[in-house]
C-alpha cells in the first residue's frame, strides 16, 4: 500500500491605497474623489456660515431653506468622507455604496442649486448673503463634478465580452 500526500500552497496578495496597515485609509483624501468631497464639505460649511452669521435676512423662509439644505448635505458628505476614511463601506457590503452616493449627489446637486438661486435672488446686495449664495454655487459645481464621476462608475459602459 502506498500513500500519496498532496500539498497545496496558496498565496494571496492584496494592494491597498492606504499608508501602512492601519484601519484608516488616509490615502483616500489624496484621491480625486476624496479631494472633491473635502472641497464640497468646505464650500458647504462656508456657505452655511455666511448666511447664518449674517446680521440681516431679507427673506426668512428663503434663507432658512438655504441653511437647512446646506447643513443637511454638509453632514451627509462628512459622513461619506468619514465612512471612506475608516473603510466602513467594506464592512457593510449589503449596501451598494456607489449607487447610494450617485443618488445623494443627484438630489444634492439639484437642491443646493435651487437654494443658491433663491439665496442669490433674495440677497438684496447684502454681502454676507451674496457670499453664501456664491459658495452655494461653488458647492453645486463640485457636487455636479462628483455626480458625473459617480455616474461614470455606476452607469458607465460595461464590457460585453471577455477578451481571451
Amino acid at each position: 500500500m502506498s500513500q500519496t500526500v498532496v500539498t497545496t500552497r496558496t498565496t494571496t496578495t492584496t494592494t491597498t491605497s492606504s499608508s501602512g496597515g492601519s484601519f484608516l485609509n488616509t490615502g483616500y483624501v489624496r484621491t480625486y474623489s476624496g479631494l472633491l468631497k473635502v472641497a464640497q464639505v468646505i464650500a458647504l460649511l462656508i456657505a452655511f456660515l455666511c448666511v447664518r452669521c449674517s446680521q440681516v435676512w431679507t427673506d426668512f423662509s428663503a434663507f432658512r431653506y438655504f441653511e437647512v439644505v446646506t447643513l443637511w448635505f454638509f453632514c451627509a458628505l462628512l459622513i461619506f468622507l468619514i465612512m471612506y476614511i475608516l473603510r466602513l463601506q467594506t464592512k457593510m457590503p449589503c449596501i451598494n455604496w456607489t449607487l447610494t452616493e450617485f443618488l445623494h449627489y443627484a438630489v444634492g446637486t439639484i437642491l443646493v442649486f435651487i437654494a443658491s438661486i433663491v439665496a442669490a435672488v433674495k440677497s438684496s446686495g447684502i454681502s454676507a448673503l451674496v457670499a453664501g449664495s456664491v459658495f452655494g454655487f461653488i458647492a453645486t459645481f463640485l457636487m455636479a463634478l462628483s455626480l458625473w464621476t459617480s455616474y461614470k462608475v455606476t452607469c458607465g459602459s460595461q464590457p460585453t465580452s471577455a477578451a481571451v
